[in-house]
């Protein structure tokens, strides 16, 4: 076989969602439109053959890989066991043995035949919650709400999962009325919600299908491998490139409708303000006189793709104007498509003076390790590059006369092997950043080359629970040199690399049809040999863990790969901050003992852990009553305290939980709630600011300590 594929390392934390959720007897045929095509079936074998001989941790395709594989996709489908019937289960059990051979035979009728099932249960559940809304409820009867269900046994009938569904209705109608709705407003409310779980399906295709079942295999294997159909691969690398050909606007569904949910500053959508947050599109026409297409009721996905073109081209859009009627009259835009550079993930920074202005403390925050690898290998002089960024703005904060930087690596999922290397490369003369080791046991070494340093002063690194992958290879060398301090959570503990693996490219079609595999090919390890698979990287100085490792984090994620380690690399320390961090931590401690902000996170971290032991509900209306009572109490003295403290304006109000679901809210009002939380001032990267300037006075007024800590005492 040739192999014309393209290795691209890749360590990205990307969860790639499965359709989830809902399904009788005789089994249905797919629906209309809905059945495996032989592009799919050249997929799944294309696949097959990667994962089969290339992957990290081979695994045959095989019965007993079968079985796993409908277990996991069965689950996708109904991970709570609120859908499918117990007969169900036993009649999909006849796949038991024959999804490898279904892969092998290019035929996938029985995945497809499942999700057939599937659609079937989904609208009989979404028509009997609504049939309940006429009688209403009483909540004097002592019963309670199950909250997790996935140890629980299938419904063995009808009647055992409409009891289930009756407790869910009942639920979510006392959550409404406790949060002070009335019982027409809710009748509608719920009506709404469950008639769009039967119709939401209908926006499922062929490719969403597949996509489902190809992860149901590739997450047997491994957690991090996936597949990718066409589109996700188009949003998988306008991620790693940041940037993409289009208008410039985020889209979201409300109601039958694709509402604008913001527009990105400067793209063409912006100029003028021709677009704005909650018009809702009804119509895209192509070029100055291509027909209009009416979308609405449309998936996202497809009026996206309608939208979205090459630079310099034209769509046309028909719109509602977000303040109007359903009646009111419509208006077209003509909007000359550009290139546009996705902002929001791209690194940025700032400055933070410290108490009494003895230090400023640059920040920048990275959100994403990215690369234009299409850009970079086509010559282009702008190519968007995480490193490259970062590089540009510590020459700006330099030049505002930074003491000291930290780096915020909190969220960042990770994205390119390189750009981890790279961006080591800018704290350290020369010397290896990360050791990965292949299957077949063969170790190397990524190493920066270029004796340059673009900051040899003052460095922090911030990380949090989210902190993965490429994210933790860059934070765990800083700390192995001994180059920077280590502040906040134990990252994530992903030390697996993917390559994308480009099936269309491999299989010479001109057409993307068989999409791409995110494929596991090795681990990789610390410069000291040890691995942060599992352990993550632990800070020097340490915040309250948000996270429990069993509920989130490499170690929850089923069929991870093992903690192991190899020999450390070769490689001199810029520092050593060990004598340092007694002294840090002990400032920290009496500092955030005082810190108002860092005691209510706490309080609200061990709230949410309580919260997280609850199996059940009450659905006495009593009982609920009370448990609110007690929550806006504690809101309220919160609230009063914020604005004792002269954190809070008085005149916001604090939201109190109002029973809707994301996508039952307004989408003007969660944009601006989306605003006001990223305006709040960040008490955490403050903190980090103050360990940082703490490291500096305690070695600038110690000469011998200095001397051995070195790093942090460097002068840029």
């Amino acid at each position: 076989m040739n192999l014309r594929f393209r290795w691209l390392p890749l360590l990205a934390l990307l969860p790639f969602a499965i359709a989830s959720s809902y399904a009788d007897a005789p089994l249905p045929k797919p629906s209309a439109g809905l059945s495996p095509t032989e592009d799919l079936g050249n997929a799944a074998l294309w696949a097959t053959r990667f994962l089969t001989r290339f992957h990290y941790k081979r695994v045959p395709l095989d019965d007993a890989m079968s079985g796993r594989i409908l277990d996991r996709y069965l689950k996708s489908l109904d991970s709570e066991k609120m859908i499918f019937l117990a007969s169900d289960i036993a009649e999909f059990g006849n796949y038991r043995t024959l999804l490898d051979d279904a892969i092998f035979d290019q035929d996938l009728h029985a995945p497809f035949d499942m999700y057939a099932r599937f659609v079937t249960r989904m609208q009989q559940r979404s028509a009997y919650a609504r049939s309940l809304l006429d009688a209403g409820f009483q909540f004097d009867v002592d019963e309670n709400w199950a909250l997790e269900r996935k140890d629980a046994s299938w419904p063995a009938s009808a009647a055992e999962l409409n009891e289930l569904w009756r407790k869910r209705v009942k639920n979510d109608w006392l959550r409404l009325k406790i949060a002070g709705k009335e019982a027409a407003a809710i009748k509608q409310t719920l009506d709404k919600r469950y008639r769009g779980y039967g119709e939401r399906l209908t926006e499922i295709d062929n490719e969403d299908i597949f996509q489902s079942f190809m992860n149901a295999y590739t997450e047997e294997i491994e957690p991090h491998t996936n597949y990718l159909a066409p589109r996700s691969s188009e949003n998988f690398n306008i991620q790693m490139r940041l940037s993409l050909e289009g208008i410039g606007a985020v889209l979201q569904r409300e109601d039958e409708y694709t509402v604008v949910r913001e527009v990105v500053k400067g793209g063409p959508a912006d100029k003028g303000g021709v677009l704005k947050v909650s018009d809702r599109i009804v119509g895209v026409g192509q070029d100055k006189t291509g027909p209009m297409v009416e979308v609405i009721g449309w998936k996202v996905d497809d009026v996206v793709e309608k939208i979205r073109g090459k630079k310099g081209t034209v769509v046309r859009l028909e719109i509602l104007p977000g303040d109007a009627g359903a009646d009111a009259k419509t208006e077209q835009l003509v909007i000359v498509r550009e290139q546009i550079k996705l902002e929001d993930q791209a690194a940025k920074s700032s400055m933070i003076e410290t108490p009494n202005k003895h230090h400023r403390i640059g920040v920048i925050t990275l959100p994403t390790f990215y690369h234009d690898f299409e850009g970079a290998r086509r010559g282009d002089d702008d190519f968007r590059s995480s490193t490259r960024d970062v590089a540009k703005l510590i020459e700006k904060l330099k030049a505002d006369k930074m003491d000291g930087l930290v780096i915020d690596l909190r969220g960042n999922g990770g994205g390119s092997l390189s750009e981890a290397t790279d961006l080591g490369g800018l704290f350290i003369k020369k010397g290896p950043i990360v050791q990965v080791k292949d299957a077949q046991g063969r170790i190397s070494v990524e190493e920066d080359t270029d004796p340059a340093i673009q900051w040899q002063g003052p460095l922090a690194v911030v990380v949090n629970r989210e902190s993965a992958s490429a994210s933790e290879i860059f934070a765990a060398a800083m700390q192995d040199y001994g180059r920077g301090l280590i502040v906040g959570e134990t990252s994530f503990g992903k030390g697996t690399v993917q390559n994308l693996v480009d099936l269309d490219n491999i299989a010479q079609n001109e057409v993307a049809k068989y999409g791409q595999l995110k494929m596991t090919i090795a681990q990789f390890f610390r410069i000291d040999g040890g691995s942060t698979q599992h352990k993550g990287v632990v800070p020097d100085v340490l915040y309250p863990q948000t996270w429990d490792p069993k509920d989130f984090g490499e170690s929850a994620l089923e069929n991870s790969l093992p903690w192991t380690q190899i020999k450390a690399a070769k490689y001199a320390r810029s520092g050593d901050l060990h004598e340092l961090l007694p002294l840090l931590t002990t400032r920290h401690e009496a500092r955030v003992a005082k810190d108002k902000e860092f005691n209510w996170w706490q309080q609200d971290l061990a709230d949410y852990r309580k919260q997280r032991e609850q199996k059940s509900l009450s659905l006495l209306e009593t009982t609920r009553r009370a448990e609110r009572a007690e929550q806006d109490k504690k809101r309220e003295q919160r609230k009063q305290e914020r604005i004792n403290a002269g954190l809070d304006d008085p005149k916001v109000d604090v939201k109190a939980d109002d029973g809707l679901q994301a996508d039952e809210r307004r989408i003007a009002d969660e944009a601006k709630a989306d605003k006001d939380e990223q305006a709040k001032p960040d008490f955490l990267l403050k903190e980090a600011s103050r360990i940082l300037a703490d490291a500096i006075e305690l070695v600038s007024a110690d000469q011998r300590l200095a001397e051995r800590v070195k790093s942090i005492s460097t002068a840029d």
